[in-house]
Formats: structure tokens, C-alpha cells, sequence
């Protein structure tokens, strides 16, 4: 399992919710990273969700 951190922030940049979430792959991070994000209704939001090799899976500004 890998560590994945998933942040978002308002248009100010003050952070809203910084997570961290394990997942067995990228797409599965992916995946759960837009589940947290729909469930916390944070979609509009600027978010990103990071590997743990610090590429971008998601990004919305």
C-alpha cells in the first residue's frame, strides 16, 4: 500500500482539509481521492491529490 495526501484550499489559499489515505495504485488513489472530495463536497474547490513520488493525480484551481 501507498500513502497518498489529498489537500484542498479556498480561493484565498487557506487550507480547508489536508487527508492522507493509503491505496494499493495510482487509479485507485484516484478513485478515492473523488469520492472524499464528492462526499465533502469540496469538487468545486481548488484540490490536488499527491503520490507519494509527488506526481499530481488530481488538480482543480
Amino acid at each position: 500500500m501507498r500513502t497518498y495526501k489529498l489537500t484542498a484550499f479556498e480561493q484565498t489559499g487557506k487550507l480547508i482539509m489536508e487527508e492522507t489515505f493509503t491505496a494499493e495504485n495510482d487509479e485507485e488513489a484516484r478513485k478515492k481521492g473523488r469520492e472524499i472530495l464528492e462526499e465533502k463536497e469540496l469538487v468545486k474547490q481548488t484540490h490536488r491529490l499527491a503520490s507519494p513520488a509527488g506526481k499530481l493525480l488530481l488538480f482543480h484551481s
